[in-house]
């Protein structure tokens, strides 16, 4: 049970996730260090909302609190499937119809988004910069800070497990590595060239941050809005597949 949930909800736009014929909804995930207002995260938002798309906001309980440390993944993923509870008045999913519900994740959010999407009812997840392998350990510690992500545990089976289509939008730069695409489970990787983990660009990359960030909210939204059967959707990113 997670109290106060209501309160940590934003939703943009009206409607429930109420079944496959109820109002398309989508669920925003932020980062462990940031909000669901970033640039990425509003512009996704205003692309879904323009398409008669439901988005709920979900800003965790530490944000909430003003800790700086997120919680425990068990705590994260409990505050999620309370949130879809409170989109959806409570109604389990029925068998074989799944919701017109999906997740958007940034980083951490996007770990949250693929651990429960199946138990939500979900029918995809967009993980915005899926944080593949962990950040590199302290200085204080054996491991070396630059040690290289190839050399770092994977999280790619807990991607892989998701049971539902993923599209993963990852920074070319992303320094906690690239995903590998897992056609068999329904897992496709797309790259935004010069982007970093945030979705950030340096000058010498000759890319302006608003474009970066247009291509991946264009890469995520056009994706959900096929995903949820919704007709009109915005012209596609330019982010380049990875196979």
């Amino acid at each position: 049970m997670v109290p106060g949930v209501g309160q940590q909800l934003a939703a943009s736009a009206g409607g429930a996730a109420g079944g496959t014929d109820g109002t398309p909804v989508v669920v925003l995930l932020h980062g462990a260090g940031s909000g669901t207002d970033t640039p990425l995260l509003r512009r996704l938002t205003e692309l879904l909302v323009v398409a008669g798309v439901t988005v709920g906001r979900l800003e965790m309980p530490y944000r909430v609190a003003g800790r700086k440390a997120p919680d425990r993944p068990a705590r994260l993923d409990a505050v999620l499937m309370a949130a879809v509870a409170a989109l959806t008045g409570g109604a389990p999913p029925a068998e074989g119809a799944p919701r017109r519900l999906a997740l958007a994740g940034a980083s951490m959010g996007s770990r949250v988004a693929v651990r429960t999407a199946r138990a939500v009812g979900a029918r995809a997840v967009l993980a915005l910069g899926f944080p593949l392998n962990p950040p590199p350990p302290r200085p204080s510690l054996r491991e070396s800070p630059g040690t290289p992500a190839r050399d770092r545990p994977s999280r790619q089976v807990e991607l892989s497990g998701a049971g539902v289509p993923v599209r993963v939008v990852q920074g070319e730069r992303d320094s906690f590595g690239r995903p590998e695409p897992d056609p068999r489970r329904g897992v496709e990787v797309v790259v935004v060239a010069g982007a970093d983990h945030s979705f950030k660009v340096r000058v010498r990359d000759c890319r302006a941050a608003e474009e970066v960030i247009e291509e991946a909210a264009m890469l995520g939204a056009t994706w959900l809005l096929q995903r949820l059967d919704v007709p009109s959707s915005p012209a596609g990113g330019s982010g380049r597949p990875v196979s």
